[in-house]
């Protein structure tokens, strides 16, 4: 499969990086040290910024304190986060024309991509870049104009239902879902990790998709 575009857009986590283990572990103990249930606060994580799952948990006198000591948490347990297969051969062959729109603060972004051992973006869109969070398209529209190239012309990489939805109503040229969660979403294609995918030079060639 061809997907013609010519700038491409990466979420982060379940994209280009696997720390579901490590931020469930993190929202878990910040969740015990606020007398939380766990698993509640787990179910408002996945492609949301943590300052909108913080909020729906906690009083706003102590949302910022309870901010900081989540992203502390998370990024002191970022270095066992690893890379999804195929994320390092795709961003080598990219040459300049991709941006991470990410729910994460810069200092997670920068600590998870370090672990994995994958480049940093050229262009980063991070939770303190936009007003408002997946899955309003906000992030992805500001991405595409800090690469200089118009939405209609870019492809998204996603895996969650916010984050999905957020790539959806950007309107760019593909929305290619990471994942099996993904094959429940209008994303097309949908595919398992990001092996077999490479950029030709004016756009992606994929090798193996889960659904077309």
């Amino acid at each position: 499969m061809i997907l013609n575009c010519r700038a491409v857009l990466f979420d982060n986590d379940g994209v280009l990086v696997d720390s579901t283990a490590s931020g469930e572990r993190s929202w878990t103990r910040w969740a015990l040290e606020h007398g939380l249930d766990p698993a509640t606060v787990l179910e408002g994580v996945h492609g949301r910024r943590s300052t909108e799952t913080v909020r729906m948990f906690l009083p706003e006198d102590e949302a910022d304190e309870g901010l900081r000591r989540i992203d502390e948490l998370e990024i002191g347990d970022a270095p066992s986060t690893v890379a999804i297969p195929g994320a390092a051969e795709l961003l080598a062959g990219l040459a300049g024309n991709w941006a991470v729109v990410t729910s994460a603060s810069a200092p997670l972004l920068a600590a998870r991509l370090a672990a994995a051992g994958l480049p940093h973006p050229p262009v980063v869109i991070t939770a303190e870049d936009v007003a408002k969070g997946k899955p309003d398209p906000q992030g992805y529209l500001l991405g595409a104009r800090r690469v200089g190239v118009p939405i209609g012309e870019c492809a998204i990489f996603e895996d969650s239902g916010n984050g999905l939805a957020a790539a959806v109503a950007a309107r760019p040229a593909a929305v290619v879902g990471v994942g099996r969660a993904a094959l429940d979403s209008p994303a097309s294609p949908v595919v398992h990790d990001l092996r077999g995918i490479a950029w030709t030079g004016a756009g992606l060639r994929v090798d193996a998709v889960l659904r077309a």
